[in-house]
């Protein structure tokens, strides 16, 4: 099985990409972000021509996710159970896979603009509302992944300028203390399980030749629970659509798991 996280940054500007990744890279579950498209302008028809099923949760000009499953999928629940939230942020569904069931949570995680800013303390209850329905789902899931834009740089490798950027918006205490209380509840950063090139990133700015001089971050991130651990084969940053006209500032994160 393998699974991806993508933050297209507008489904509309990007669904020729997304298909074109998809030919070249038949995975089984791609799970989107930042779709900026209400629920009946998604392309469903030709997502199902691609041979995907779609659970969608979009909102007009913002946000908005998705799971695109060449496998059967039920049990679809948008957005965190208990928290209030106007936001189309999560989508979560079951997944029959070759590996049994998974439950695949897909979060377009708050940005927060700007530690003491009214967003940065909606950042903070979101993820307080998250870990809290995150316990739950996992108590009801033992096979359980959780990727997405997180929108949080976990360590210092994670950054170009980890101490230029301390402190500033996605390397705070604060944020990394909350990715932490995920991994806590028994999850695993599953990049992590593998050697990586040094300076991995997957966002990288428009501006000031982000890409062109990596001066990126690692924020878009695929966690799995214990179970699922010994079944990772391999987590990788795919980094060519980045290099495509007019793209997305985040590129494309897959996991794959095998028995």
């Amino acid at each position: 099985m393998k699974i991806a996280t993508w933050n297209v940054n507008s489904l509309t500007a990007r669904l020729q990409h997304v298909l074109e990744w998809l030919a070249a890279n038949p995975i089984d579950v791609l799970c989107l972000q930042e779709l900026k498209m209400s629920d009946d302008k998604f392309p469903l028809d030709v997502f199902k021509a691609a041979g995907y099923d779609a659970a969608v949760f979009g909102q007009k000009t913002y946000n908005g996710v998705a799971i695109l499953s060449r496998l059967p999928m039920r049990d679809v629940v948008k957005n965190i159970g208990g928290f209030a939230d106007e936001h189309s942020r999560v989508i979560s569904a079951t997944l029959e896979t070759p590996v049994g069931d998974v439950r695949v949570v897909n979060g377009y995680f708050v940005n927060g603009q700007a530690p003491g800013s009214d967003k940065f303390a909606y950042k903070m209850r979101w993820l307080d509302g998250l870990r809290a329905w995150l316990q739950a789902e996992m108590a009801a899931h033992s096979n359980l992944v959780l990727l997405g834009d997180f929108n949080i740089v976990l360590e210092d490798r994670d950054s170009f300028d980890p101490i230029g950027l301390a402190e500033t918006i996605h390397h705070t205490t604060e944020e990394r203390d909350h990715f932490k209380a995920l991994l806590a509840l028994g999850l695993t950063d599953s990049f992590r399980l593998f050697a990586q090139p040094e300076k991995s990133y997957s966002w990288w700015d428009y501006r000031m030749l982000g890409y062109q001089k990596n001066r990126g971050l690692r924020i878009d991130h695929i966690l799995v629970s214990q179970p699922l651990v010994p079944l990772a084969r391999s987590c990788m940053v795919d980094r060519v659509p980045r290099k495509w006209e007019k793209p997305s500032d985040h590129a494309p994160v897959t996991l794959e798991l095998g028995t």
